[in-house]
């Protein structure tokens, strides 16, 4: 049996007839019917009907709601754990069946009895390591688990049960920061890029979840295989691009966080820098395989234009396109309530800022401090951007931890850029540094 969770974002004005949710956010249209059965399968009461299940599985597909089944076709005994390994052996959880890749390792690993090992001659990178102990696997589930992850004995359960819809190709854990003493880890645990967040979620390029780390994965082994399994000529971002490539080729994604790894960080803070430097690299090579994925910033037009006024000290413009905007989009979703499509432009215009802002200190900083040294008009609003999100933060959390945070978040920010822009140069592309410009919400009748 499978009951469904509304997503966070779920919203349902007015008489119930529409339904504002998703990720990237749909609007939704419905039915009476239609809004009987979405009570009905928050509620464990599904009726059996092909059209049922097609208005179930479309809100699905959308990141509008979460299925939660009571059980999956698969056990512990159908998982087969994949552990590559380059520098001390792990700690091995008592698994079915464990195959260690020793990626090239010198001395070669000293592995306990009972754990089967494949041996690299060089090392090639945790692609082509998982690849190799992919070709050893003889279930038809896959667990690739990274050697510095500690699983705990409850870990897999929520995830198997996720492969009851066929169509589900991939399932990832939460993956927290290890409970170990150190400022880099204590600084990972609050604000670790692994650390995907507490509320469930499809998997899928623009969305919410638009990646997960191979920290933890569990998958299809035939499916991972008739696609050729990670991409080896990458060294860094070859699980976002497994994720992507799933998706492109119809299988579904999911992240339950109610299943919860522990990654143990960096020991030093340089080491730190290093590896975000490293995932920032890997935006460019990412954005060549598939284009368009990577932007760092989405938003309409109109969010643009008034984040462009406000930028340039025009407030009152800036005003009157965002009120422009809640006019039309009350004209053009007239069965919406007024206060809802006002509702819903403010966050999306508050959303925009966000991002901006982020984009700023994370991709487009080198910009923003020749335009900071050059054009003294934009300094107050760099600024702004710099250091009002952990203002913001701390005044909401009624908490002075995000201010403290904050000279550590900037260097993780400028980093992760500089890893960016070293792509850039490498691939000689621009895409990881264009923002997209979108049309939200989007529209289903149902």
């Amino acid at each position: 049996m499978t009951r469904y969770r509304r997503d966070p974002s779920w919203r349902q004005p007015g008489d119930g007839k529409v339904v504002i949710a998703g990720s990237p956010l749909r609007l939704f249209r419905l039915s009476t019917g239609g809004a009987q059965v979405l009570d009905m399968a928050t509620t464990g009461e599904q009726p059996a009907a092909a059209a049922v299940d097609r208005l179930l599985d479309r809100f699905v597909e959308a990141g509008a709601l979460h299925p939660l089944h009571d059980a999956g076709p698969f056990t512990a005994s159908d998982v087969t754990v994949v552990i590559p390994v380059k520098g001390r052996v792990p700690s091995l959880s008592p698994w079915p069946a464990t195959i260690v890749v020793d990626d090239g390792n010198e001395p070669a690993l000293d592995v306990p009895d009972g754990v089967t090992t494949v041996r690299l001659a060089a090392n090639l990178g945790p692609a082509a390591a998982r690849n190799a102990g992919l070709e050893h696997v003889a279930t038809p589930l896959v667990a690739f688990v990274d050697a510095d992850v500690e699983l705990g004995r409850e870990w897999l359960e929520p995830l198997l049960r996720h492969f009851a819809d066929p169509l589900v190709a991939l399932v990832a854990p939460r993956v927290a920061g290890a409970d170990v003493p150190g400022p880099v880890a204590a600084f990972e645990r609050r604000h670790s890029p692994l650390d995907l967040g507490p509320d469930p979620a499809r998997i899928a390029a623009g969305t919410r979840v638009a990646y997960v780390p191979a920290a933890a994965l569990v998958c299809r082994t035939d499916v991972v295989r008739s696609l050729g399994g990670f991409d080896t000529a990458l060294r860094v971002g070859e699980d976002v691009d497994l994720v992507w490539r799933l998706n492109e080729h119809g299988h579904r994604c999911r992240y339950e966080p109610s299943s919860v790894v522990h990654h143990r960080p960096r020991d030093t803070w340089v080491a730190m820098l290093r590896q975000r430097a490293g995932y920032g690299r890997s935006a460019a090579p990412l954005s060549r395989r598939h284009p368009g994925a990577l932007a760092p910033a989405r938003m309409s037009g109109w969010s643009a234009a008034v984040w462009a006024l406000l930028a340039i000290r025009r407030p009152a413009l800036a005003l009157a396109v965002g009120g422009g905007t809640v006019i039309a989009l009350g004209r053009k979703l007239r069965d919406l309530p007024a206060q809802e499509s006002a509702r819903l432009v403010v966050l999306g215009h508050l959303a925009a800022g966000r991002q901006l802002a982020k984009g700023l200190t994370r991709v487009w900083w080198p910009i923003a401090g020749v335009a900071a040294i050059a054009v003294p008009r934009a300094r107050l609003p760099i600024a702004a951007a710099v250091i009002g999100p952990a203002v913001a933060d701390a005044v909401c959390r009624r908490s002075t931890t995000p201010l403290r945070d904050a000279p550590a978040l900037l260097a993780d920010e400028l980093a992760y850029g500089a890893g960016v822009w070293r792509g850039v140069f490498e691939e000689r592309t621009l895409a990881p540094l264009a923002p997209s410009f979108t049309r939200r919400p989007t529209r289903g009748d149902d």
